[in-house]
């Protein structure tokens, strides 16, 4: 179901329709009529103490716009962000646009939960999220987000949350859900969803496709500490939707894998 992509993904390649090129973590080009948006770019080796275990991401190309779900470093890349080639804005999440200003970002627009602002003929919404909203060790808080990306199809990208019981606001109403299925390291805690809550997200969404994000993709650099399967939290993802939300179809790609809809 899903075709891997050039080093550079395609630009322009359809005005109508969705595609989407998962470049690892929570990293997500998504296609939607014609334009280009790139969710939490992160695209170097190595961040702070974790380095990259799948294949170096594509470059991207030009976005029309970057979605950031929240502040954490593997998130929220300066290097990355001020290396984009982009034409619009970077949406945040409250109240973090000062704070990305001082750090040399233009045109920086935060949004709170329920927000939305257009972008060259999309509708980005801001959704909630269920996330620590520190950047550690000492840098700001804000508040994390969602965002529902709609134009001829709708997508949601989930960012860094906890299962909550409002996800079920967005059923019916979203054609594809990117969604995390874990982190970086043996296990999640508490703000994160793992396989079998991510398919609980699934079934109370209820998208036509759900992508599995957040997994296989970053370490610890010592190598007693990465996991000896990096795929299996999507296949269990796979496992368990099948199970709680047999509707929904699951496409799991690999890193630099697009997928059209």
């Amino acid at each position: 179901m899903s075709t891997p992509v050039s080093r550079t993904p395609e630009s322009g390649t359809s005005s109508s329709g969705v595609a989407i090129t998962w470049l690892g973590h929570a990293t997500v080009l998504v296609e939607i009529d014609g334009r280009r948006v790139i969710t939490d770019p992160v695209l170097r080796h190595r961040v702070g103490p974790l380095v990259r275990i799948a294949p170096d991401a594509p470059a991207p190309g030009p976005v029309d716009c970057v979605l950031l779900s929240h502040l954490h470093a593997d998130h929220t890349d300066l290097p990355t962000l001020r290396a984009l080639e982009r034409s619009g804005p970077v949406l945040v999440p409250y109240p973090a646009r000062e704070w990305l200003t001082e750090r040399g970002l233009g045109d920086v627009r935060d949004l709170r939960p329920g927000d939305e602002i257009g972008v060259g003929g999309l509708r980005i919404t801001a959704t909630a999220a269920v996330h620590d909203p520190r950047r550690r060790p000492l840098g700001p808080a804000a508040t994390p987000a969602g965002y529902v990306i709609r134009g001829s199809s709708a997508v949601y990208f989930a960012g860094d949350t906890d299962l909550f019981a409002g996800m079920a606001e967005l059923r019916g109403a979203v054609d594809v859900a990117l969604l995390p299925v874990w982190g970086w390291g043996a296990r999640v805690g508490a703000g994160h969803l793992d396989p079998r809550s991510a398919a609980e997200a699934a079934a109370l969404i209820a998208p036509a496709v759900a992508i599995p994000i957040h997994w296989g993709t970053f370490a610890l650099a010592r190598p007693a500490r990465r996991a000896a399967d990096p795929g299996r939290p999507a296949r269990e993802f796979a496992a368990f939707t099948k199970q709680y939300a047999p509707a929904v179809e699951v496409r799991v790609l690999a890193p630099g894998e697009r997928t059209a809809l």
